[in-house]
C-alpha cells in the first residue's frame, strides 16, 4: 500500500522534513550554523549535480534538435507561462509570496533521475531522456534566474549580491563539478546509490532550513484551510495542464512515441533538486519557505502521478 502511494521513497523524506521543520524548527543562535549547512549542501549537490551530468552525452544528443528543442521550449517556455499564470489567478486569494511560489515553480528545470526512470518504465527512449535531462538542468542552472527575473518584475529583481550568490554557490561548483567529472563519474556512477542519498540528504537539508524559518515566521497562521485546498488545487491543474499538454505536443509534432514518452516526462516534471537551492539563494529564509511551496506539493504529486502513467503506458505498447 506504502509503495502504491509513495512510489517514489524520495516523497516520505520530503514529507517528513517538512514535519519535523513545523515541529522542531531552528531558532536563535541556530540558524546561522544551520545556514551555513545549507550553503555548504547547496554547494556540495551543484558540485555532484556537475560531475553526475554526461557533458559528451549531451552534446551527441542534440542532434535530435526536434525533441531536444521541443523539451526545452515546453520546460522553460510553455511551463514558465502555466506558472505565470498560476500566479496571477492565485494572486487574490493567496499571500504574495505563496502566489509567486507558482511562477517559481515554472521556471525550474526538469528533474533528472525522477524524469529517466519513469520513461524507462513507460517504453521511452531512455538514452533522448538522459540528453534531455542533462539538456535541461545544465540550461536551467543559468537560465531559470534570469527567467524568473524577467517574468517576476520587480519581486524577482536579483541584484548584485544575489547575482554573486547564485554565481559562487550554483554556478562554480556547477562548472567544477563538470571540469573534474572525467575523474569522478566514474566513481559516481559505480556508487550510485550512495550518490542518490547524498544528493537527498542535501536537498532535505535545504528545504528543511528554509522551511524552518518559513514556520518561525508564521507560515502555519498565514495560511488557513482554504488557501491550502487552493494551492492542491491549483498544483492539480498545473499538472493536468504540464503532463496533458506535453503529451499532445509530442503528437502535434508527430515524435515517435518513444520520443513522445521522454517529452511527457522531461517536460512536465518539474525539479526540487535546483528549486530548493535556487530559492535559498535568491530569497530570505522567511521567505524562501512560502515560496517553496507550491513546488514542494508538485514535486511529490508529479512522482506519484508519473509512477501510475508509465506502467499503463508501456501496457498500451506491448498491445
Amino acid at each position: 500500500m506504502l509503495s502504491r502511494l509513495f512510489p517514489d521513497r524520495f516523497v516520505p523524506v520530503l514529507l517528513a522534513t517538512i514535519l519535523l521543520a513545523s515541529l522542531l524548527p531552528v531558532r536563535g543562535a541556530a540558524v546561522p550554523v544551520a545556514g551555513g549547512l545549507s550553503t555548504a549542501a547547496i554547494v556540495f549537490l551543484f558540485f555532484l549535480n556537475g560531475v553526475r551530468l554526461p557533458r559528451d552525452e549531451v552534446l551527441h544528443g542534440i542532434r535530435n534538435w526536434k525533441l531536444q528543442g521541443s523539451a526545452l521550449a515546453f520546460c522553460f517556455g510553455v511551463m514558465a507561462l502555466l506558472g505565470l499564470a498560476a500566479q496571477a489567478a492565485t494572486a487574490p486569494v493567496l499571500p504574495a509570496t505563496l502566489a509567486l511560489g507558482f511562477l517559481f515553480l515554472g521556471i525550474l528545470p526538469s528533474t533528472v533521475q525522477s524524469a529517466t526512470a519513469a520513461s524507462s518504465l513507460a517504453g521511452g527512449n531512455v538514452a533522448a531522456s538522459v540528453v534531455a535531462a542533462a539538456l535541461l538542468n545544465l540550461t536551467g542552472v543559468a537560465a531559470a534566474p534570469l527567467l524568473f527575473a524577467a517574468l517576476a518584475g520587480a519581486e524577482g529583481a536579483i541584484h548584485g549580491q544575489g547575482a554573486l550568490r547564485i554565481v559562487a554557490i550554483l554556478l562554480l561548483p556547477f562548472i567544477a563539478g563538470q571540469l573534474v567529472q572525467r575523474w569522478l563519474r566514474p566513481w559516481v556512477l559505480a556508487n550510485r546509490g550512495l550518490a542518490t542519498v547524498m544528493d537527498r540528504t542535501a536537498i532535505a537539508i535545504a528545504v528543511y532550513v528554509a522551511f524552518s524559518a518559513a514556520v518561525v515566521a508564521g507560515i502555519w497562521g498565514l495560511l488557513d484551510g482554504r488557501e491550502i485546498g487552493i494551492v492542491f488545487a491549483a498544483v492539480a491543474a498545473l499538472l493536468a495542464l504540464s503532463f496533458g499538454g506535453a503529451w499532445a505536443l509530442g503528437g502535434l509534432l508527430k515524435l515517435a512515441r518513444a520520443d513522445r514518452i521522454t517529452l511527457l516526462f522531461s517536460g512536465a516534471q518539474k525539479s526540487i533538486a535546483v528549486g530548493a537551492p535556487l530559492a535559498a539563494t535568491l530569497f530570505p529564509p522567511a521567505t524562501a519557505g512560502m515560496v517553496l511551496v507550491p513546488i514542494l506539493v508538485y514535486h511529490m504529486a508529479q512522482l506519484i502521478l508519473s509512477a501510475w502513467i508509465a506502467p499503463v503506458l508501456a501496457r498500451r505498447q506491448e498491445v
